[in-house]
């Protein structure tokens, strides 16, 4: 059991790091950057700042499936790994209760980003990708061995204190994307 635990932590962890191999089995160690390879990586790059839009504390709307209007917050933090992690603590409450929390970051090898959400529910993604060009910023979900569902999320109506986020999904490659769910991010007054 313990075993178990330690692998889990060990592949969240290298997939909020970016990691590409994250399907090392239990009995494998995944070698961490040397000193040298983390001075490369030391996020003052341009790149690291691409996502500075999300960062802050939100209040949040969004349609639910009875046609109220559902509430929440989220608070996008850079701590406590200055310039290289963006923290996302989404909070449902009080039209839902969902708690969830993902760690992104830039991830310069692959020149993309990564991000890997969290949440009370038992649920577990990660997702890559970045900016796009006609504005908007979307992540796609891993597919672990090609295999399961296809979903992205993507903010987009990208303003100093308004943002859409989108969560879709698809079955089938050739499918259309569909909207599952669509929240209205508005900056906290401070």
């Amino acid at each position: 059991m313990q075993n178990k635990i330690w692998y889990g932590l060990m592949l969240t962890a290298s997939v909020a790091m970016g990691c590409s191999d994250v399907s090392a089995p239990a009995n494998e160690v995944q070698s961490f950057p040397t000193a040298t390879e983390a001075a490369i990586g030391n996020c003052t790059d341009a790149e690291y700042r691409q996502l500075d839009f999300w960062v802050g504390d939100w209040d949040l709307t969004w349609k639910q499936a009875d046609g109220m209007i559902g509430q929440g917050r989220n608070v996008i933090t850079r701590s406590p790994f200055d310039n290289c992690v963006i923290m996302e603590n989404f909070n449902g409450a009080p039209s839902m209760q969902f708690k969830g929390m993902s760690v992104s970051t830039y991830h310069k090898p692959a020149k993309m980003w990564r991000q890997a959400w969290v949440d009370d529910q038992g649920g577990f993604f990660s997702l890559y990708g970045g900016p796009q060009a006609d504005g908007t910023f979307k992540l796609d979900m891993e597919r672990i061995g090609g295999q399961g569902p296809y979903r992205r999320m993507i903010w987009e109506d990208i303003n100093k204190d308004s943002l859409v986020w989108r969560w879709q999904g698809k079955a089938k490659a050739e499918d259309e994307w569909a909207d599952a769910w669509v929240i209205n991010y508005k900056r906290r007054s401070i």
